[in-house]
């Protein structure tokens, strides 16, 4: 039998749908509804770069506006709601899902021994005991506050010294948890004084835990292959989520479908029985321009994107600025169920500015009066909420498409 095939609309809006970016980005958002909201998500990324607000801030306020960084604070440090740990980078992930990652501690602990061995010598190891009981005998601690008798390299992750090495072996490995965060630096404590009630369930067998996996992550992504859905919170191997899609198959608790691609090409995916019904129920995009950040969950997966979308992003921190093609840290831009365009803009928050540099169009993109009009529109409202009440266009900010 031929497998169904859902056309790129349905396609698209499902997946933004299931990523919390077909509806109006309004409602309550602390609290219960922020919860909810990620829960949804799964997690969302944490990132370090301030140029207009960090990632998960803006992830969060992309799809709820009454969003303010301090909803997100309290979760994390007073409810202990959530934790921060490692999906396929740093993320911020619902508590209840803590036991499902002591695998990952465990195969991390498998790793890391022989990598950060080869990468810092044996000398880290030394250190682990001794940082662990400087935690616990003298509570939350960063890591300057550890190995200060230590020879330091000039910076950089891969100049530790071995205590900060220790440290961080320790929380990737789930003895310690971030507990919460000064001036954006780490700080950690003992996960069963982080997390009490988390820490006290037991592991479930490898198998819950792939199961768990791999139908949580299709749950979030709508459709995916067995590649996908293993990377989605990078808990299990690929080989673990294929066998998974085997079984869900074999049993009738998935099905093959095929997703058409933005190009018209058809690409074999997997889904819950229902899925074109699902997705014609859905309702039409909210007919808002959003200004993602660089690490939307809907747009982690570069490629799954650019097939979706026909949006080709790649973010250029990391390339020389004379070979940069846009910017440093370009913003993709939405609009209902598209993505239009990029932006390049930066907060001077000294001065209450969004400074907006440059606007490229996707191709076949016209910027008329009302697109413009709803352009700028979302700028005033992200500068209001980081803090800049005057927008300031560049001359020639607007690009030819």
């Amino acid at each position: 039998m031929t497998a169904p095939v859902l056309d790129n609309e349905r396609a698209r809006r499902l997946f933004l749908d299931r990523h919390a970016l077909l509806e109006p980005p309004s409602g309550p958002a602390r609290g219960e509804a922020l919860m909810a909201l990620i829960h949804r998500l799964g997690f969302v990324q944490v990132d370090s770069i301030n140029t207009v607000e960090r990632a998960h801030h803006m992830i969060l306020w992309s799809r709820r506006q009454s969003y303010r960084p301090a909803d997100l604070k309290r979760l994390l440090e007073r409810d202990r709601a959530l934790f921060e740990h490692w999906t396929h980078d740093a993320s911020v992930i619902p508590a209840e899902f803590f036991p499902y990652w002591r695998l990952r501690f465990r195969r991390d602990a498998e790793r890391m021994h022989a990598r950060w061995t080869a990468w810092q010598g044996a000398e880290f190891h030394d250190k682990v005991e001794d940082v662990l009981d400087h935690v616990r005998s003298r509570g939350p601690c960063g890591s300057g506050e550890v190995g200060t008798d230590e020879q330091r390299g000039k910076g950089g992750w891969w100049e530790w010294h071995p205590s900060k090495t220790a440290l961080e072996y320790l929380w990737r490995t789930g003895a310690l948890c971030v507990c919460h965060r000064r001036n954006f630096a780490k700080v950690y404590d003992l996960t069963e004084r982080v997390l009490p009630d988390a820490h006290r369930l037991p592991e479930p067998a490898e198998a819950a835990t792939v199961d768990w996996a791999c139908s949580a992550a299709l749950d979030r992504l709508g459709f995916a292959t067995s590649g996908e859905i293993g990377a989605f919170w990078d808990l299990v191997t690929p080989q673990e989520a294929k066998d998974w899609c085997d079984r869900a198959l074999a049993r009738g608790e998935i099905a093959e479908v095929r997703i058409e691609n933005h190009d018209g090409s058809l690409r074999r995916c997997l889904a819950r029985p229902g899925l074109d019904d699902a997705a014609a129920a859905l309702p039409a995009p909210a007919n808002r321009i959003r200004i993602l950040s660089p690490f939307d969950p809907a747009l982690r997966d570069r490629k799954r994107a650019e097939r979706l979308f026909g949006f080709h992003y790649r973010i250029e921190v990391f390339v020389p600025e004379p070979q940069r093609r846009f910017g440093y840290y370009v913003f993709p831009v939405m609009e209902r169920d598209r993505l239009i365009g990029r932006i390049d803009a930066k907060c001077l928050r000294a001065e209450g500015v969004l400074a907006v540099t440059s606007f490229w169009p996707e191709a076949g993109i016209a910027m008329g009066a009302g697109r413009l009009a709803r352009l700028e529109a979302e700028l005033a409202r992200l500068g209001r909420f980081t803090g800049c009440q005057e927008v300031r266009f560049s001359a020639g900010w607007l690009r030819a498409a």
